[in-house]
């Protein structure tokens, strides 16, 4: 029988295909319809080899109304290594806030000027115009569980807010993140829209609604 050569997929194989192709339709449509949203999550895909991982819709809305409120009337927000925080905030148009968004991946430079390439190997490489202690609150998501990454950043940080800052980050790196920045855990239990191996918690140095 000549069929006897042509590799079969497994029907899970074939389930799992069959789904992505799918979502990818589902996509391409999204992007191509009037209602499509450059800031929605997912508009920009994430990329697994830059550790990326997208909070899910409700952990977003939530951190991102927890900056506005940190950040107070007229407050400005940044988010480093937090795309889908800084989608959101841009998702409320109209309120009296400002953001930018801090991000090694030049695919978020479609947001224009409120974009800042940043690399957390070069901390503190920064533009002259992103003046020490501006922000009323930094919002942060090292791209990786490393004592180094979370050095770094916390570098980057620590330069640019006024004294609030939103950690997100593995609940391993509890003790390195008190260490570095004085923040405490959560109660608040974020999510990714895909589901991670490790445990992942929020921080907070001040009286946050997150508890």
């Amino acid at each position: 029988d000549d069929d006897d050569d042509i590799p079969q997929l497994s029907s899970h194989t074939l389930a799992a295909l069959q789904e992505f192709y799918l979502e990818q339709q589902q996509r391409e449509g999204m992007k191509t319809s009037q209602e499509f949203n450059q800031y929605s999550i997912g508009s920009i895909e994430e990329d697994w080899q830059l550790s990326q991982f997208w909070y899910s819709d409700e952990t977003a809305s939530r951190l991102a109304d927890e900056a506005v409120v940190a950040a107070g009337k007229g407050g400005r927000i940044a988010c480093v290594s937090a795309p889908s925080v800084y989608q959101k905030l841009k998702e409320q148009d109209g309120k009296d806030f400002s953001v930018c968004i801090l991000e090694y991946d030049r695919r978020f430079s479609v947001y224009g000027e409120e974009f800042i390439f940043y690399d957390y190997n070069h901390p503190l490489n920064l533009p002259e115009n992103l003046l020490p202690h501006s922000f009323d609150i930094v919002i942060a998501d090292p791209p990786y569980l490393s004592e180094e990454c979370l050095q770094k950043t916390a570098e980057t940080i620590k330069y640019l807010t006024k004294g609030k800052i939103l950690l997100c980050t593995g609940a391993i790196m509890e003790e390195q993140a008190a260490k570095n920045l004085g923040v405490k855990i959560c109660k608040f239990i974020p999510k990714h829209a895909r589901n991670l191996a490790n445990e992942f918690r929020c921080y907070v140095n001040y009286a946050s609604g997150l508890d």
